[in-house]
């Protein structure tokens, strides 16, 4: 999870020798670190935009409560109702599904069964078993040799307490070890069997320091075949142990921590003889470094997938530090540049001020050879922020998707939100190296009563804990500690698309389809309606000041699509231009309006709004307090507008230029049902092509 910029540790006794070390080091320029540049406080400006995609999701299992042994637990962040962590299928074809909890349990699910304990991992290695600090502290991953329906063998990572064990770790910090992450290999004697027989060996052992950014994922490529390369070969993703903050060890390749590990786990060429260093390693020939690094420069290595789809691309889901949560695609040798670069930019370790650690790019960053995000998004905090504060965003990797339930999403990288359970895709073509970020796109949720919900609904917790998995058809499953519940994806809905075919009005025009508040300030041509003349505030309300309803049709139009195009004739010069999309009017203090506006930074502009006896209240679903949608007009130019408005589940959707996604949606039955039009509050600008389907 983020941690807070401004923490300091408590300051540990070193041996004279690290302490000169250490002093040696810091006389040694970093690369790329030298800046006279002012600090960047909002990174990524660009927000995700809104697709309109509605995932359908159906609960899947449900699993028991679980704490963390041993306890005390002081952070109340780990009492989850079951801290289920990762969904996969067993390489078997049986169709199980195994899911771990870090609280220590590994559970088989099927398809209509409840979870069975298949292995008590907390059991197994007994009271130096730990869970209960840190929130990746416990039995952590899962996963299953390709060939596990053959040799029944399969991996697991744990955390121990290094103060319950004498075990030796193979690697450690520089700081003092006080946690150890383990990988260990179990044999089943029947891979079949629904419960665990069989015997277990320990392959890895790194000791950390901190109880963060541990070992977080192995995994095995999923595009390997036998006699291929890859095939066997285990991923292992290693954390930072929350010292790259103050440190460079993430960059040091004489160390596993922040880096991609690959390792042979049936191989014995390694320092501990437990496992083999593959041949094809990238740095296998560098003197000094880890032959068994196969990428490195990382804080939180999270999750890590392949496209299982014609690329074949690892994309790795990188929880950030400071600002920026990203997602890399991951070759042999990278440098994702912590902790000097946080994504694209330069992360400060020295700064004085927390909230000034993050900075532009040198001009000769491309000497540095670091490899930056295919897409990423930033926290977004709120106006007052305290910078040293957690705000509460971290990354969790999903998949690309290929199965078949969800054509709308293939070849789409879906991921997430651990925190609030946001989720949101990426199409994999715009996810290129060195092509800039690609465009992220927000997903809506559709639960079993066929309504619009969050993740935070489902989760019945504003803490979502979530994350994803994916069985062998390529089937997406989100999963929430915060209930311990797994549900599948089975299918999309686009937002508001409802039926609005059964009647037209079209050739409405003329001045005698109008009712202008003020008829004085109105031009009728034949085919444009024409504000010609500012509006004024009127008593009442605070509503749009200007505008004309169709009279045209029937009074009380229910569900309604109404395609426009409008221009904005005030001067391009003058920065809060508006024009307005009127629906749902009943009378001059009851009605509903879409505001398309040059600005998006203030709350009465290019928002979704409802005028209900009272101000109007903005209700569409981008507005976080700042800045809302991206401005729908900037220009003196003709533009299309549609405007979807469902009446049985209150759906909006406000579409400009043609757009296949929606710039603005919301959701509220307050009105309901009325008439249409088109205004302004104290600008000017005109209409043309007006269609309104309803039913």
């Amino acid at each position: 999870m983020t941690t807070s910029p401004g923490a300091r540790p408590r300051p540990l006794a070193l041996a004279p020798l690290l302490v000169l070390s250490l002093l040696l080091s810091a006389l040694v320029s970093l690369p790329g670190t030298a800046h006279a540049a002012e600090p960047i406080t909002d990174p990524i400006p660009e927000r995700p935009a809104t697709s309109g995609i509605g995932l359908t999701v159906e609960e899947y299992a449900s699993f028991p409560k679980t704490e963390p042994p041993p306890g005390p637990v002081t952070d109340p962040r780990l009492m989850r109702h079951a801290r289920i962590n990762y969904l996969s299928e067993l390489p078997d074809g049986s169709g199980r599904k195994a899911v771990p909890d870090l609280n220590g349990k590994l559970y088989f699910v099927e398809d209509g069964g409840s979870p069975q304990v298949y292995l008590d991992i907390a059991a197994s290695f007994g009271p130096a078993f730990f869970a209960s600090r840190g929130l990746g502290q416990g039995f952590g991953f899962v996963t299953f040799d390709p060939g596990f329906r053959r040799n029944g063998r399969f991996y697991t990572v744990h955390t121990e307490l290094a103060s319950a064990t004498t075990a030796v770790p193979d690697f450690r910090q520089q700081a003092a070890t006080n946690y150890h992450g383990i990988i260990t290999e179990w044999t089943a004697d029947d891979p079949s069997a629904d419960t665990f027989q069989g015997t277990r060996r320990e392959i890895l052992r790194i000791g950390f320091a901190g109880t963060i950014h541990g070992i977080q994922q192995i995994d095995f490529n999923p595009n390997s075949r036998p006699h291929s390369t890859d095939y066997g070969l285990l991923y292992v993703a290693v954390g930072d142990g929350g010292q790259g903050v103050r440190n460079t060890e993430p960059q040091d390749l004489s160390l596993p921590h922040g880096k991609i590990l690959r390792i042979d786990p049936r191989g014995t060429n390694s320092a501990n003889g437990k496992y083999g260093i593959p041949a094809r390693n990238p740095f296998t020939r560098t003197p000094g470094a880890l032959g068994e690094i196969y990428a490195y420069g990382m804080r939180d290595p999270h999750r890590f997938s392949w496209d299982t789809g014609g690329s074949h691309r690892m994309y790795l889901g990188h929880i950030g530090q400071h600002a920026v949560e990203s997602v890399y695609e991951v070759r042999a040798g990278d440098n994702l540049g912590w902790s000097e670069r946080e994504a694209a930019f330069v992360f400060d370790k020295t700064a004085a001020d927390p909230c000034d650690q993050m900075l532009p790019l040198p001009e000769d960053d491309e000497k540095y050879g670091y490899t930056y995000p295919v897409a990423a998004y930033d926290h977004d905090p709120p106006a007052d922020w305290n910078c040293t504060s957690d705000v509460g965003r971290a990354i969790v990797g999903g998949f690309v998707y290929r199965g078949h339930d969800v054509p709308q999403l293939r070849g789409k990288y879906v991921f997430g939100d651990i925190v609030d359970g946001r989720l949101l895709f990426a199409d994999s073509k715009d996810m290129r190296r060195g092509k800039g970020l690609a465009q992220l796109y927000d997903l809506m949720v559709y639960g079993a009563s066929g309504k619009r919900v969050t993740m935070q609904d489902l989760a019945g917790d504003a803490r979502v804990d979530l994350r994803f998995g994916q069985d062998a058809d390529g089937e997406l499953y989100l999963l929430s500690k915060a209930n311990g519940k797994i549900w599948k994806v089975t299918g999309t809905r686009t937002f508001a698309s409802c039926d609005t075919g059964g009647s037209t009005l079209r050739n409405v025009m003329a001045g005698r389809n109008w009712g202008p508040v003020t008829p004085s300030k109105w031009r009728f041509p034949g085919h444009e309606a024409v504000l010609a003349e500012p509006g004024v505030q009127r008593p009442g309300p605070r509503r749009p000041f200007e505008y004309a309803v169709l009279t045209a049709g029937p009074a009380a139009l229910g569900s309604v699509r109404i395609d426009a195009e409008v221009r904005i004739d005030t001067p391009v010069e003058i920065t809060n231009r508006d024009v307005i999309i009127v629906f749902d009017y009943q009378s001059d203090t009851k009605f509903s309006y879409a505001h398309l506006s040059t600005d998006n930074t203030i709350y009465p502009h290019n928002g979704i709004f409802v005028v209900n006896d009272a101000d109007r209240l903005r209700i569409e679903d981008q507005w976080n307090g700042r800045t809302g949608a991206p401005p729908a007009i900037t220009d003196s130019d003709w533009h299309k507008v549609r405007v979807v408005r469902c009446a049985s589940s209150g759906e909006i959707a406000v579409y400009v230029d043609g757009s296949k996604y929606p710039l603005m949606t919301a959701v509220d039955t307050t009105l309901g049902s009325g008439r249409v039009g088109f205004g302004s509050f104290d600008n000017i600008g005109r209409l043309r092509g007006l269609k309104v389907s309803y039913r």
